[in-house]
């Protein structure tokens, strides 16, 4: 579903990509993990088509190099802030892409499928025709992930998943997470600091540092690994090859 090849990308002299290769199956689940500055966002709009790289190949779902709009029938975005239209009731927020597009969908018909992927997360219909102010923060992530799955698309992107939430609300939206790609059959590529979703919702890791992958595995190997790369990012040491501020 997803084969990134040689993939590079600089801004002036600073190399930020140097070189990433990985390829993911269908109803695979890979989280990206790495430093702040590492590349990670940078990664991820290679991937949507809002960074063009330097070099490399990108296939997505069987296009190469697809721009945005191409990629909209095929991927759903959870954003580390949710990303909410404050100006839109929260079931236009969760339709935005159905009513749109070539495939556009009436009214009636996109808040019926709407209403679904709010009970889906655990909302009430009812909360659709609230405004994205008036939610909490856990119900805002679960609304934006109400979202990435309106059109059932068979891949899925998911920004920090777990930011500005606490432990509790985490650990759902993390199961939330899960239990969706499992379900859908979709291809997830998650970038998280958090070790919790780390352990929660991969499959596979992928460590980005220095430009590449610099470690691949399961999550069990992540987080018992000897590495002492791995070891520094996952115990969260001040000390060890990584450097750090001071």
């Amino acid at each position: 579903m997803i084969r990134v090849s040689d993939l590079h990308k600089a801004f002036g002299r600073k190399v930020v990509l140097d070189g990433i290769d990985f390829a993911l199956e269908r109803g695979e689940s890979l989280v990206v993990i790495g430093g702040s500055g590492t590349g990670k966002s940078v990664l991820l709009k290679c991937l949507l088509g809002l960074e063009r790289p330097d070099r490399g190949a990108i296939e997505i779902a069987g296009l190469t190099r697809p721009r945005p709009h191409e990629l909209a029938a095929h991927v759903g975005m959870l954003f580390q802030g949710s990303a909410l239209f404050d100006s839109l009731p929260v079931w236009q927020n969760v339709a935005f892409r159905l009513l749109r597009g070539p495939a556009r969908m009436g009214k009636a018909q996109a808040r019926a499928q709407a209403d679904e992927k709010l009970a889906r997360v655990g909302l009430e219909s009812a909360v659709g025709d609230l405004f994205p102010a008036e939610l909490s923060g856990g119900m805002q992530k679960r609304v934006g992930l109400a979202r990435a799955i309106a059109g059932d698309p068979p891949i899925l992107f998911v920004d920090e998943p777990t930011a500005g939430l606490d432990p509790i609300m985490a650990a759902v939206i993390n199961a939330l997470i899960r239990e969706i790609v499992t379900e859908m059959g979709a291809t997830a590529i998650t970038i998280t600091h958090d070790m919790r979703t780390l352990n929660d919702v991969a499959d596979r890791v992928a460590m980005l540092h220095e430009g590449r992958f610099y470690w691949q595995g399961t999550a069990a190997e992540a987080l018992s690994t000897d590495d002492p790369v791995m070891q520094q990012f996952t115990q969260g040491r001040t000390t060890g090859p990584i450097p750090t501020l001071r």
